[in-house]
């Protein structure tokens, strides 16, 4: 018969693993300071009086305790204070401040797993209204620490713009968030986005004004876009894209020739179909553009004049395969045509442009965008009445 003796591990690993942590400890490997630095300078003052008496009396036993003085005093961190939890508030901070790069002047926060704030720095100290990390308006900080992501936002803070590097720490069960003040940067870009609002306007002011319409209509057409894209569910991000896209619609009208464009009578067939290319001349104008705008600008342009039930033009899309930036301009775009006067016509009374609404729901025009116009009537009526011609 064999004999299987069976010995406890656990004894021989806790002593293991007892060595290898006051190993550590001695040399200093992944610890963090755990002494303020004005103890640490009088540990290395001691230390230094006591080599000089342990030569004066060649005693062996000072000179090493005058050596371990001097070490820990300059890496700042004592094993008996690890071992019983001496200062360790103290040294929890710097553990905190060892995650974070050096020399860093900008705020600094450090959240728990439940939001709460761990640690800030003084940087952080003008936040005053950030009490967790709720008030960052993050989206599921739980799983960009548990999957030890990095994700960057923007915060508005008073008159105050900064990007936020948030960074999650899956073993500590934290998450890191730095702040950049990027104020001068959004103000910039604020400015260049204006700068290209009115370019464009300008752009597309020059399209009709060679068909003798008035810089008015384009701005109409563009806050009517705006409310509907709101009205529709789009984001503001996007409203204000296309507020700023639609006074472009029309841009390809600058390749028709003038006795089309301003002909002061029905067209005829074969210059029906002349006039019908603006919209694919404004596209051709635009397509090749990487901006966001004139990308958006050259989609209003090439679809504002397709229809819901696909009998428009160039393309005889329909329905959602309009684009919805398509959708909404052909709306604004018709409902300021009907209530403005041109070279060809009177302009309509809001009855009769409200009457053809309705019988073109579902025809020429969105169904859902004809219902939000007509409940909500008295906006863009305020807005035609503010910017009329």
């Amino acid at each position: 018969m064999s004999v299987i003796y069976v010995t406890d591990q656990s004894t021989p690993l806790k002593i293991y693993y007892l060595i290898s942590k006051i190993w550590r400890c001695c040399m200093f490997e992944n610890m963090s300071c755990n002494m303020k630095p004005v103890e640490s300078y009088i540990r290395i003052s001691l230390a230094t009086l006591l080599l000089f008496y342990a030569v004066l009396n060649v005693s062996i036993a000072i000179a090493l305790l005058s050596l371990f003085l001097y070490y820990t005093g300059v890496k700042r961190f004592c094993f008996i204070y690890y071992f019983f939890k001496i200062n360790e508030r103290f040294s929890i901070k710097n553990y905190y401040l060892s995650l974070l790069p050096k020399y860093r002047t900008s705020p600094v926060f450090i959240f728990d797993y439940k939001g709460a704030i761990l640690f800030q720095n003084s940087a952080s100290d003008t936040l005053f209204n950030i009490h967790s990390v709720r008030d960052l308006e993050v989206e599921a900080y739980k799983e960009i620490i548990e999957l030890s992501q990095t994700k960057t936002s923007i915060f508005e803070y008073a008159d105050w713009f900064y990007q936020i590097e948030l960074q999650g720490i899956q073993k500590e069960g934290f998450l890191l968030a730095y702040f950049t003040d990027v104020t001068e940067v959004i103000e910039l870009n604020n400015a260049i986005e204006e700068t290209q609002r009115e370019v464009i306007y300008a752009m597309g002011e020059i399209g009709e004004t060679r068909s003798k319409e008035t810089g008015n209509h384009v701005k109409r057409v563009a806050l009517y876009s705006k409310e509907l894209a709101l009205l529709y569910g789009l984001s503001h991000k996007e409203a204000d894209l296309l507020q700023m896209a639609s006074p472009m619609h029309d841009i390809g009208k600058v390749g028709i020739a003038d006795a089309i464009l301003n002909a002061p009578r029905k067209l005829d067939l074969q210059e029906w179909v002349v006039m019908q290319t603006h919209a694919q001349l404004g596209y051709d104008m635009l397509k090749s553009s990487n901006k966001p705008i004139l990308k958006a600008a050259a989609t209003v342009a090439h679809e504002h004049h397709e229809k819901w039930d696909g009998s428009g033009y160039p393309r005889g899309i329909a329905a959602h395969e309009i684009h919805i930036y398509g959708r909404i301009t052909a709306l604004a775009d018709v409902f300021d045509a009907l209530g403005s006067e041109r070279v060809y016509k009177k302009a309509w009374e809001i009855d009769a442009i409200l009457e053809l609404f309705k019988n073109e729901s579902g025809k020429h025009f969105d169904p859902k965008l004809v219902t939000l116009f007509m409940e909500n009537l008295d906006v863009f009526l305020e807005i035609r009445d503010r910017h009329n011609d």
